[in-house]
């Protein structure tokens, strides 16, 4: 027999990576595309998303750090996107969409090198540009 607070906290322990995780729609706007050019200062490569980070000079020259969301790990190895891809000190163009919190973060979607090279970071799941 299960004891009942043993039980719930199964339930719970069970529940949070579900939690965790949201889909595009709860965290970005599909209607408010971005496409930004800086250098890359970071990748992480991990479950659940792997995430990029991308040095951006406004406008008025002060520099931004933008934060984009991709596809799973798996995802993206398994469609032939390893972590090498996302080379960092490298000028990139990210094509995306914005944060719904109007924060610096984004879902990137496209990543173009000066070279013409094109890496997509979404997996084709959960990218709103793939039909």
């Amino acid at each position: 027999m299960i004891r009942p607070f043993l039980f719930l906290g199964l339930i719970l322990a069970a529940s949070v990576p579900a939690v965790a995780h949201h889909s595009f729609s709860a965290e970005y706007d599909e209607t408010k595309p971005i496409k930004v050019v800086g250098v890359i200062t970071k990748v992480e490569w991990q479950n659940p998303h792997v995430w990029y980070y991308v040095d951006v000079k406004g406008d008025d020259g002060k520099v931004v750090n933008y934060a984009f969301s991709g596809g799973a790990p798996g995802q993206l190895m398994r469609r032939g996107i390893m972590k090498s891809a996302l080379q960092i000190g490298a000028t990139i163009t990210v094509d995306g969409f914005k944060a719904k919190d109007g924060s610096a973060n984004g879902f990137g979607a496209k990543v173009t090198y000066a070279d013409g090279r094109m890496v997509f970071t979404a997996g084709q799941a959960n990218d709103p540009t793939k039909p």
